[in-house]
């Protein structure tokens, strides 16, 4: 059995996917839109360029996301997306990258269980959180 993240954007999965396959160096694995989707799907032609489906790796974890159509999106909220690092190089250029045109919400620093750690809401309403736990 396995847990993934599947995340909801309103409008902008193609071009979340493609940054985080850049600052977290996934590997793209699918990305289709409504448009590619089977004419039983039934979808709303304005979603046609929107993706119905998107999934990248990330070492051995998948993350997933959607578009959802405008009356079906809800803002983010409940959950953290978490970011495992084995270096705190390497946490700080993740951090600072997701951070970028985001939210801090706790700055990335050593805590008591980690080299570093921080926490953020991304330019895409995502939180993340940045751990590299001391070892």
């Amino acid at each position: 059995m396995n847990l993934n993240p599947y995340l909801h954007f309103s409008g902008n999965c193609k071009e979340a996917f493609e940054f985080y396959q850049k600052v977290l160096g996934a590997k793209p694995l699918m990305m289709m839109t409504f448009g590619d989707a089977p004419p039983s799907a039934n979808h709303d032609p304005a979603m046609a360029k929107k993706i119905i489906h998107a999934r990248i790796q990330i070492g051995d974890t998948l993350l997933m996301g959607s578009d959802a159509p405008p009356e079906r999106f809800h803002k983010p909220q409940g959950f953290t997306v978490n970011v495992s690092c084995d270096k705190a190089e390497e946490a700080v250029r993740v951090f600072v990258a997701l951070a970028a045109v985001g939210q801090t919400t706790m700055p990335i620093q050593k805590t008591f269980w980690a080299e570093r750690f921080g926490m953020l809401v991304d330019k895409y309403g995502i939180p993340w959180m940045v751990n590299c736990e001391t070892r």
